[in-house]
C-alpha cells in the first residue's frame, strides 16, 4: 500500500474542504464552517489498471486559507508527498493565489505530485482557458465539489502520480 500525505491548499472559501469531504465522504454539505488551522483525513481507494488494484491511502491535510504563502514556513507542510492546489471559479484573484502556491510548492518539493484545480465550476459555466490557463491542455482541472464533477478524476490521478513516483 502507497501512504501518502497531500496537503490541500488555497484561498479562503475556494472549497478546499468541500473538496476533500466530497471524496471522503461521498457528500456535498452546504453548511460552510471555515477550518480553523488543519483538519485531518484519510482515504483510501485502489488504483486500476494502472497498477493491477494497488491500495493507496491518503493522508489529505485540510489547511485553513488564512495560511496562504505563509503555510511554507509552518510544520503542517513537512514530509508531504503531493497537494492539491484549489481555486475559486467564481473569483478571479484566487487563480492567481493557487499559480503562486502551486511554484511555492514545486519549488519547496520538487518532483512531488501537485494538481491545480479550479473549483465550482458549477456556478460558472464560462470557465474556460480564457479565464484560467491551463484548462485545456489539463494542467489546471476543473471540479465541482457541489455536483461532485471531477472529483474522483483528481484523486484518482494523483494516486497514480504517487505510485509511479514509489515504482521508481
Amino acid at each position: 500500500m502507497i501512504t501518502a500525505k497531500i496537503m490541500m491548499l488555497g484561498d479562503i472559501g475556494v472549497g478546499k474542504s468541500s473538496v476533500a469531504r466530497r471524496m471522503v465522504f461521498g457528500r456535498f454539505e452546504a453548511d460552510y464552517k471555515t477550518t480553523i488551522g488543519v483538519d485531518i483525513m484519510t482515504y483510501e481507494f485502489t488504483l486500476s489498471p494502472e497498477c493491477d488494484n494497488c491500495p493507496v491511502k491518503l493522508i489529505i491535510w485540510d489547511t485553513d486559507g488564512e495560511f496562504g504563502q505563509r503555510i511554507f514556513d509552518t510544520a503542517y507542510i513537512g514530509g508531504a508527498s503531493g497537494a492539491i492546489v484549489v481555486s475559486d471559479a467564481t473569483r478571479p484573484t484566487t487563480v492567481t493565489k493557487m499559480n503562486g502556491l502551486v511554484a511555492s510548492f514545486n519549488e519547496r518539493f520538487p518532483g512531488r505530485p501537485v494538481r491545480a484545480i479550479v473549483n465550482k465550476i458549477d456556478l460558472a459555466p464560462e470557465v474556460d482557458d480564457a479565464t484560467v490557463p491551463g484548462l485545456a491542455d489539463g494542467s489546471v482541472l476543473a471540479t465541482s465539489a457541489k455536483t461532485g464533477a471531477g472529483v474522483i478524476e483528481l484523486f484518482q490521478s494523483l494516486g497514480t502520480d504517487l505510485w509511479r513516483r514509489a515504482q521508481r
